[in-house]
Parts: structure tokens; sequence; C-alpha cells
């Protein structure tokens, strides 16, 4: 939208404090400020809410598909703007395409997918995950084994280009996969080191958040567990202040207790942070899809190969936001701060996504008490139709 507007709210999250009573100041489709509602100065009036909260729109580092379109089927621009639009539907405005372990001319095909979404201004598009190849075949999960490999030069200098030519680029790798040397020379790159599907110790897990690896992903899932002798990447992860992890909160991926103990013991300044690990059925009436020839079921909440390993899950970021709040018992402002100003701060403090704070986008939703989407606003404009993909109204 160009102009301005004040969005007045009864409750306005920045992605770090809620505020009471409050007017959005946007400007030309930014976040100019946000006053107390009774200083608002003129301008074209948007829409006041008297119920619910204001909030940035979701951020989701990992993201598979969604909409009925999965990455690893297609990587193309096409396929990355519908995941895209699926998510914003749900209220997530920013997300990095995942994409899971794969054979080397699918991971160069989805890296030029990325960066030409990029080129596009594709909505919703913050960067890419790659979530793989180079991890342990013993915490596989659902990622197929015979395609997993030790990081060659090769596929040093390929992530190393890919990460100058996107505004953010995340990775997971297994340490005992992967050098210190190499995650030092990714990190120095601009690349987001992510520890996971891994069988590490403790010790070499913090060897490699000492080398740059900032992130764990999905706490608890494909990773060594924490033991009383051996602590593994689960203990390392709550024990680094360096480390933040992604949590799945569906209630399947890991239970409310070991949220609630993972939650306590988390050393600062790193954070856990909500993911959807959303795969194609997400956003859509699917009860089906294939991940790797391996055919997935979405049964009661979960999504399972037939042997009923988890592949992925049937979530999105409100659902988890619900969760921590209902279940899990977290307080409201802290629980969306593991879903806006969290994440986003995983990108290496560069993503303007996650807030409504001078000069970041003004990409909100509108929340009723009750946690129920009522609706999606990117850069100040309206999504007049969460269903199918969104429109952009000129105005808010």
């Amino acid at each position: 939208m160009s102009g301005t507007a004040n969005i007045t709210a009864r409750r306005l999250f920045d992605g770090e404090t809620m505020h009471e009573n409050a007017t959005l100041v946007i400007e030309d489709g930014l976040v100019a400020e946000i006053v107390p509602a009774d200083r608002a100065q003129a301008g074209e009036n948007g829409p006041g809410f008297t119920t619910g909260m204001v909030v940035p729109g979701f951020v989701d580092l990992q993201v598979n598909g969604g909409g009925g379109y999965l990455l690893n089927d297609d990587p193309s621009v096409e396929t990355i703007r519908e995941i895209c639009a699926a998510h914003i539907r749900l209220g997530t405005t920013s997300i990095l395409p995942t994409l899971i372990t794969d054979g080397v001319d699918k991971v160069r095909a989805t890296i030029d997918a990325a960066i030409a979404a990029h080129r596009a201004e594709v909505p919703g598009f913050l960067g890419l995950h790659l979530e793989g190849p180079h991890l342990s075949i013993t915490r596989k999960g659902a990622h197929y084994a015979a395609l997993m490999r030790e990081m060659s030069s090769q596929d040093m200098k390929l992530l190393i280009d890919a990460a100058a030519q996107l505004p953010h680029l995340m990775v997971t790798l297994a340490p005992e996969v992967v050098s210190a040397e190499q995650i030092g020379a990714l990190a120095r790159a601009g690349v987001v080191v992510s520890l996971g599907h891994s069988d590490c110790s403790a010790a070499v897990a913090l060897e490699a958040a000492e080398a740059g690896a900032s992130c764990v992903t999905h706490l608890f899932n494909a990773m060594s567990p924490l033991s009383h002798r051996e602590p593994g990447l689960v203990g390392a992860a709550l024990e680094s202040g360096k480390l933040s992890a992604g949590l799945i909160a569906d209630g399947y991926h890991v239970d409310p207790i070991a949220i609630r103990v993972a939650l306590a013991s988390k050393r600062r300044p790193g954070h856990l942070f909500l993911v959807s690990d959303a795969m194609s059925v997400t956003g859509s009436d699917l009860t089906s899809f294939t991940l790797a020839s391996q055919k997935i079921f979405r049964r009661d909440g979960r999504l399972t190969q037939e042997d009923g390993t988890l592949a992925g899950a049937d979530l999105d970021m409100r659902m988890a936001v619900k969760f921590m709040v209902e279940t899990v018992g977290l307080g409201v402002e802290e629980t969306l701060r593991m879903a806006t100003g969290y994440p986003a701060a995983c990108m290496r403090g560069s993503a303007r996504a996650g807030h409504l704070k001078p000069g970041s986008p003004a990409d909100f939703i509108h929340l009723s008490d009750a946690f129920d989407l009522e609706g999606v606003w990117l850069r100040g404009g309206a999504v007049q139709n969460l269903n199918p993909r969104p429109e952009l109204s000129p105005s808010a």
C-alpha cells in the first residue's frame, strides 16, 4: 500500500513486547512507529481491532511444502510461490522453503529456483533451508539414507556461492559428518548452520557451536538424546547460549513435559523457536503424499510412513502457538516471540521479518483471543481471500 495508514488495536505485539490500546502507523507499506492510540496523528484510518491481538506475521524456518506442493517434487519458482502463498493464508508471512536430503542435481536446481524467487520478490519468501544431505544415517528419520554423504569441496563452493546470492541460507548438517573447519567456513560465508539428524556427542556439538553453528533443527527429533552420562545433541542445544533450536509443537514430535523442561533449562542468549516442518498437505485437504518414494499418510493430526515413522508435521504456526499456550502453558508473549522475533533473530540478526518496528515491512495478522486467524496483511495490504492464493488489496 502507499500513503499513511493507522491500525489501532486493543493489544498489539511488536515481536518483543505487547502494547495495550496502541496504533500501528504504516507509511508506504513499512512500519513507521507504534504510538498510544490517543496520540496517533492524522492519517488514513485502517481497521480497528477491539478484540484479539495484532501480531507480526509468523516466521517459519522449516517448511517442506504446503497447499499441495512439496519442494522436493518440483524445485521451481512456481512451487516456491505456491508454498509461500499457502502459508500466507495460514498467517505465516515469511518462510524458508526447505529441501530435505536429495541428489546433487536437485540441490542445484533448488538453489537456482530460490535465487530466482528472491529476484522475483515472491511474497513470503525469506530464503532457503537445505536439510541435508550431510546427515547421519543412524538418525535419518524419513530422509533417504542412500543420498546422504560427507561434504566435499564442491559442496562447500555450491553453498558458499548460494549464500552470496540469497537473503538467507540455512543448512542442516550433522557435525560428525561435516568438520568443524567446514562449519566455520560456511558460517563466515553467511550460511546459518543448524545441527540436526545427528548422533553426535555433546562435546562434538559444542565444538561445532564454537566453530560457528548457531541453530539446532527440530530439537529432540532425529538426534542423540540427553542422558545422564552423555548429554548428546539435546544437552548441548540446551546448555549452549550460542545455539537456538527449532521445536515442533504438535504434541506428537515432543511431549509437553519435555517442552517444559527444555524451556526451563535453555541457556540464553539462544532461544527455542517454533517451526512447523510442514509438508504438502498443510493448507490442503490431501490425505497422503509421496516423499522419497515413500507413501506418507495423514492420520489423526500426524504424518507417518507405513511403519509409523514421523515424516514432517501436520501443523502450521498458528496451531503451534495455540498448543504452546493452551497445552504447554507458556505465556502468550513468550509464545509469540517463539513464532516471530526469535526465529527472525536466527537469520543472523538481518531478517526484517518477525517484527513491527520502524522500517520493517508491515506484515501482520489479527488473531482472536482463542488464537483463530481473523486476517492477514502484507505490507499493509489486506489479503482479501485466504483461500485459494492470496491477493492483496490496494489499501489497508
